[in-house]
């Protein structure tokens, strides 16, 4: 997967960008929201949120979703964006130290200590989407340009 020009172009994209819109089904039907994330060396999507939240909750025992990531323009020629479908759940016990340093490392000021940040984050938890689909769509190489995977959860 390292060599894979897919993975390389996907893990920059989504490197550049740092607001994930997450959908997910409950009880009340479907859901979105937007969350900052990071995304790690297998591809993992990590954010923290609330369990206390609408998707926090629908989400607590693990569960499909499908998620966007887009850069922020206007112009067709020059969209761009990464579309996935995977499953999401707290970050397992064994992952947590790494998935901290990949979402710290992205974004440092979670780990400093301001009161009102360390309150919020006094109530959230760390989470994990592990694709089991990705599309990268990119007009700036003709439009509709896509390109397409499917990854076993297991080896992403």
């Amino acid at each position: 997967m390292v060599n894979d020009p897919f993975v390389s172009d996907v893990r920059a994209f989504l490197g550049r960008h740092n607001v994930l819109t997450l959908a997910y089904q409950d009880s009340q039907g479907t859901g979105a929201c937007a969350v900052w994330f990071a995304v790690d060396e297998r591809l993992h999507l990590h954010f923290l949120s609330s369990p206390a939240t609408r998707h926090g909750q629908a989400l607590a025992a693990g569960a499909q979703v499908a998620f966007t990531v887009h850069k922020d323009e206007q112009d067709w020629r020059s969209i761009q964006g990464v579309q996935g479908v995977g499953l999401c759940a707290m970050t397992p016990a064994h992952a947590i130290d790494t998935a901290w340093q990949v979402y710290t490392s992205r974004f440092p000021f979670v780990a400093r200590q301001f009161p009102d940040l360390q309150a919020a984050l006094s109530s959230a938890a760390l989470w994990r989407i592990v694709p089991t689909w990705l599309r990268l769509i990119d007009n700036t190489k003709g439009f509709g340009h896509k390109e397409e995977r499917s990854f076993d959860p297991d080896g992403v």
